[in-house]
């Protein structure tokens, strides 16, 4: 079954824009002196009320979405590859990549 290809393309559009749009914005922060460092990090990540909402926001859906990617069984091993990009690249990146592969999935007849 093919009809939800329009999907998954949207699905894998929005995985790039995830992984463009946010990398645009965390390089810049690194040119600017930014660092990984968790005193720096967590320092800038909690800035203002607004950074610690956003902050508060994405990693408690990062949260939700890693139990729920780690509970499926579908995607084989590949699922631990997506808790670790989730944290490690983002999730704005991860989600619409790991939904578009279960469609991928799904609509294959063989399971695979």
């Amino acid at each position: 079954m093919h009809h939800h290809q329009p999907l998954r393309v949207f699905l894998v559009l929005l995985a790039a824009l995830g992984l463009a749009i946010p990398w645009y914005f965390n390089t810049l922060y690194f040119l600017a002196g930014g660092s990984v460092m968790p005193d720096v990090f967590w320092r800038d990540a909690f800035a203002n009320a607004l950074t610690t909402g956003i902050t508060c926001d994405v990693y408690l859906a990062a949260v939700a979405f890693s139990a729920w990617v780690a509970a499926d069984r579908r995607l084989g091993a590949w699922r631990w590859a997506c808790i670790a990009a989730c944290f490690g690249i983002g999730l704005a990146f991860v989600m619409p990549l790991y939904l578009a592969q279960r469609l991928r999935r799904d609509a294959d007849p063989s399971g695979g």
